[in-house]
């Protein structure tokens, strides 16, 4: 996303009028989602002042700074605490993660049936995946689905959509402070047959270069009839 993000976080660059995460607060607001962590390293200091403590979304902001990118199971370790503390929860409480750098409309609402069942049954899944269509740029896609179950290979692939649910003994053995990938975690999992998910075909933008972001401030601003 250079240049764009040499002076500015990925998650508050703007489109249609508001930063990315901005879309990702409103949506989650709506679902019932009152406690939310947000992890970030680079030009972080800049997502408080433009976020603050989350009042004007109707929600409690809490913040996991990272001295230097942990990648996303990295961050999601180093952040547990912090999730405990700001949604007063329990040790074994699933948790909501959404990337901060994609668009999507998903009414997260349909994931709270989910998140009951994970919280009430700890030992079903360790993580819950929504899947999407793949995009042009990424054809080969990441995972399989196949009866609510996803798994590393199969004859139809999926792409990950930064959008999952998972229990936090899924990075039990992730060291706070150190880089870890997600991906690794989930395919251990999937090979114990832990990892459930879902497909979801709405709208849905990995804002990984500068022309999708255009692209879709453009679909934004002049919707396609």
């Amino acid at each position: 996303m250079r240049p764009l993000t040499d002076t500015l976080p990925k998650p508050l660059l703007r489109v249609g009028g508001r930063a990315l995460i901005e879309y990702h607060l409103q949506n989650l607001a709506q679902a019932g989602f009152r406690d939310i962590v947000i992890n970030h390293a680079h030009l972080g200091q800049m997502i408080e002042a433009a976020l603050g403590n989350g009042e004007r979304f109707g929600v409690r902001i809490h913040y996991s700074p990272e001295p230097a990118a942990l990648e996303t199971a990295g961050g999601i370790a180093q952040a547990l605490p912090v999730l405990r503390a700001g949604a007063g929860k329990g040790q074994r409480q699933p948790f909501l993660a959404v990337n901060a750098d994609i668009y999507c409309s998903m009414d997260f609402s349909t994931l709270l049936p989910v998140l009951h069942r994970m919280r009430d049954h700890p030992d079903s899944a360790l993580a819950h995946l929504v899947l999407v269509d793949n995009p042009a740029h990424h054809m080969d896609g990441d995972f399989a689905l196949e009866s609510g179950r996803v798994t590393a290979t199969g004859k139809e692939m999926f792409t990950f959509s930064g959008i999952g649910i998972y229990q936090p003994e899924l990075f039990q053995d992730v060291v706070p402070g150190t880089v870890a990938r997600l991906a690794p975690l989930l395919k251990e999992a999937m090979a114990r047959e832990r990892v459930s998910g879902q497909r979801y075909s709405g709208s849905w933008v990995d804002v990984g270069t500068p022309e999708r972001l255009r692209l879709l401030d453009i679909d934004l601003i002049r919707p396609v009839s």
